[in-house]
């Protein structure tokens, strides 16, 4: 029994230092496969031997399905909140305040993180619990939670570290993990979350723990609370959380003088706008621990910290009008039509307003000279009124009851934020969304046919739901505008070739709410044909990976609707992929690698170059990073991947390229020599 726990504390310890150089350090140790045979041993002896359970082992990483309710926990150490300042001059006057009762000293400058703020407690050196500010006093434990946040230590490296000691930091949401979020809510017909702040502390307040596993947040840690202090300055403190094996900023700088923190800050003003996460200001510490002590704090933030806020770019306009437009799972979202004005470069003349909570909160009515900036320097969005500027005859704006496009009476259930129209089968922008979200890249991939055309043919009574574009032929799209005997056979031709789209792609394009396009591919692995769909019962459903409750009752409501089973039937009839088929690796060459795709391709699709990319042993990614192996460029290429890309040193590959890779290519060279000895293409 003692060689089991000795292998068991062995495989924790090698999983854990295999985290840290991933997460942490950036730098992977081990390649994907040798990882994953190194957990699944460690989880089967764990399976085999529940004596020797441990909360903080590896396999936790990866969450609980069990629902749990937060507890909440008093803090050891109050968790005060930063004083603001939004100019020089606030600077300025932070550092007189300072140097006035004592000499002059350091400052330790660092990013301030646009996420969460967070409480880690360790004793002896272990991961005991996790703790949400709160009130600064008490917080809720969402310790299940943190636990799968890879870059957060569960045992300590190094020594030295106190007994007990509270670490502080803060838990955010990168881009790409923020970017994939949003894509996968706008799939299943779910509103977005505004700003990757929101994200990451909602998600951290879910209350399933394998959900917030895959969403992918990180933490970066930078200060200590222990009775004693842990090192005679700030700089020093975070140097010894990286030696214990935490995730620390690398922007930090030590600072001699108030000009060279506004050389620090002007610097970082600009070039925030090149990181993978948000940031919204810099933050000011006196360096000094002993100073720090002396200074004290007020009864809700530190005198010797301040923290400067980057100012967002914004503009005043007039609210002209509000639309309210209906989205293809019958979503409501007001729009707001604006005076045109110019805003980080770009000319806004429309913003989400999102839903009616938000109309109501910020008392927004028509005529109103309203505040616009571009929440994460992308989406405008209003952020305030001027009142002193609202016309007297002004009036509340009053949401509207009943769907603009069909007239049905609007539906709000307790749990979402928006409005939404029930009527699915007679709401004109429903049933055209959902065709037009059936045609699309991701989903059956048909080409030749866009919004504008589907349109058009439902305006023309010759598209009523998707099943009805197997119906279509040439002479019936021939007569209608901007449409040719060239266009019409190509049209017909696409049509006809989406049927051996696989069945995992099919589900997605069905457009059942909330499931995916992750969800899809989990529900054809685990429910291999649309007959067993159709009558697999709850609990079945919920034992699939993705499928939670929302989901598994979203499927049940989808087929209970007669029309939906009859449409089905018909897709069936037209040939559409209604099983899945069990398709092995046609290789392992891409095995261990992470592909991002962009721009557009002379002899595959996208969607095809994923598929392959999976056939061929590879991982997709949705966004460039330190983990990514090659970009597979196109024309028209998002200059940002390219940028980012460039910077990292990513291999920039064609499509050609990439064929020779997977042997696609009858004159390519072995496929392991191809690997070894690739040249990225440059564009």
């Amino acid at each position: 029994m003692n060689e089991v726990k000795q292998k068991i504390d062995h495989l924790r310890r090698v999983l854990d230092r295999l985290n840290h150089n991933y997460y942490v350090l950036n730098a992977p140790s081990a390649e994907d496969r040798e990882y994953d045979r190194l957990m699944a041993e460690l989880t089967a002896l764990e399976a085999a031997h529940p004596e020797f359970d441990d909360p903080n082992s590896p396999t936790k990483r990866v969450g609980s399905d069990l629902t749990r309710e937060f507890q909440q926990v008093r803090h050891r150490y109050p968790m005060l909140s930063l004083g603001n300042t939004y100019s020089e001059e606030e600077v300025r006057e932070f550092v007189e305040r300072i140097e006035r009762e004592n000499a002059s000293t350091d400052y330790c400058c660092e990013l301030k993180f646009d996420g969460t703020a967070i409480s880690l407690t360790y004793e002896n050196g272990r991961f005991v619990r996790a703790v949400t500010r709160g009130d600064g006093s008490v917080g809720d434990d969402v310790s299940a939670n943190v636990r799968t946040i890879r870059s957060i230590p569960m045992n300590l490296l190094g020594e030295g570290w106190p007994a007990h000691m509270e670490v502080r930091g803060e838990i955010y949401m990168p881009h790409e993990s923020f970017d994939r979020l949003n894509a996968e809510r706008a799939d299943i017909g779910e509103e977005p979350f505004a700003n990757p702040r929101n994200a990451a502390a909602g998600t951290l307040k879910q209350q399933n723990s394998a959900v917030v596993a895959r969403r992918g947040l990180d933490a970066v840690l930078y200060a200590v609370q222990a009775d004693a202090p842990v090192a005679g300055s700030h700089y020093e403190t975070l140097q010894r959380l990286g030696e214990w094996g935490f995730k620390t900023s690398s922007a930090v700088r030590v600072c001699r003088s108030v000009d060279e923190i506004m050389d620090y800050i002007r610097y970082w003003d600009t070039e925030r706008h090149k990181l993978p996460y948000e940031t919204d200001g810099a933050v000011i510490k006196v360096d000094s621990v002993r100073l720090q002590r002396d200074l004290g704090a007020t009864a809700k933030a530190p005198r010797w910290a301040v923290a400067y806020k980057f100012k967002a770019e914004q503009a005043a306009t007039r609210l002209l009008s509000i639309d309210c437009q209906v989205g293809r799972t019958g979503a409501i979202t007001p729009v707001a039509n604006l005076e045109p004005v110019r805003l980080a470069g770009t000319t806004v003349k429309r913003a989400s307003l999102h839903n009616a909570e938000q109309i109501e909160l910020l008392d927004i009515r028509i005529g109103d000279t309203v505040l616009v900036e571009k929440g994460g320097e992308i989406i405008p969005k209003i952020v305030g009124v001027y009142l002193a500027a609202r016309p007297a005859e002004s009036v509340p704006f009053r949401y509207i009851t009943h769907c603009p496009e069909c007239g049905a009476e609007l539906v709000k259930e307790p749990d979402e934020a928006k409005h939404y129209c029930p009527n699915a089968t007679g709401c004109p922008p429903q049933i055209v969304g959902r065709i037009v979200h059936y045609i699309s890249r991701k989903a059956m991939n048909i080409e030749g046919l866009g919004d504008e055309t589907v349109q058009l043919l439902y305006e023309n009574g010759l598209l009523g739901d998707m099943a009805n574009l197997y119906d279509l032929e040439v002479d019936h799209l021939v007569p209608l505008e901007r449409l040719g005997q060239k266009s019409a056979e190509n049209i017909v031709r696409n049509i006809a070739a989406s049927v051996t789209v696989p069945y995992g792609r099919v589900l997605f394009a069905l457009g059942i709410r909330y499931v995916g396009e992750t969800t899809a591919k989990k529900l054809a692995a685990a429910v291999p044909s649309i007959d067993a769909l159709m009558t697999a019962s709850r609990e079945e459903l919920l034992e699939v990976e993705e499928v939670g409750g929302k989901i598994a009752d979203s499927i049940i409501a989808y087929f209970a609707d007669p029309r939906n089973v009859a449409m089905v039937d018909r897709l069936r009839r037209a040939g559409v992929q209604m099983e899945a088929v069990q398709v092995e690796h046609l290789s392992e060459v891409l095995a261990g690698r992470k592909i991002v795709i962009s721009g557009t391709f002379d002899r595959h699709s996208r969607p095809e170059l994923k598929e392959l990319i999976e056939l061929h042993g590879g991982t997709n990614q949705s966004s460039v990073s330190k983990t990514t192996d090659y970009l597979l460029a196109g024309a028209g290429i998002g200059p940002k991947k390219l940028e980012t890309a460039q910077k990292l040193g990513v291999r920039i590959i064609s499509e050609e390229d990439f064929l020779r890779m997977i042997g696609g290519d009858e004159s390519a060279p072995e496929t392991h020599e191809v690997l070894k000895n690739q040249q990225p293409t440059l564009f």
